[in-house]
């Protein structure tokens, strides 16, 4: 099972990060993507870290506002998200998968979804 959490509400321009655990397993072996979506709108990937090694890979429309990284010690996967705007509004889900890296960034290589956590960004 995974967890996410750290949602929440924020003004635009204001930062949060949000955490994603996994109950009775490990993430080694997997990558770990985080997607978002908004209503009405399909889900979207944002990020994704490789565990064994960290690769990171990022939406281009989001990088460098929104970092990824994950602790080791304690099985958590970060994803930081900066300079929030409105359209950053959405569900927030972590899934893991083991996606190659042309399909890192599609939501039909991962194959076990966190319930997601709500980010409200207020203009």
């Amino acid at each position: 099972q995974l967890v996410e959490s750290g949602g929440g509400l924020v003004q635009a321009g204001g930062s949060l990060r949000l955490s994603c655990t996994a109950s009775g397993r490990t993430f080694s072996g997997y990558s770990i993507g985080w997607f978002r979506q908004a209503p009405g709108s399909e889900r979207e990937f944002v990020a994704a870290i490789r565990w064994n090694g960290g690769n990171r890979y990022y939406s281009d429309s989001l990088r460098g506002r929104f970092s990824i990284s994950r602790d080791i010690a304690k099985e958590i996967v970060w994803l930081q998200m900066s300079s929030l705007k409105p359209e950053d509004t959405a569900v927030y889900y972590c899934a893991t998968g083991k996606p190659i890296q042309s399909t890192v960034s599609l939501k039909d290589s991962y194959y076990q979804w966190g319930q997601g956590t709500l980010v409200t960004v207020s203009s």
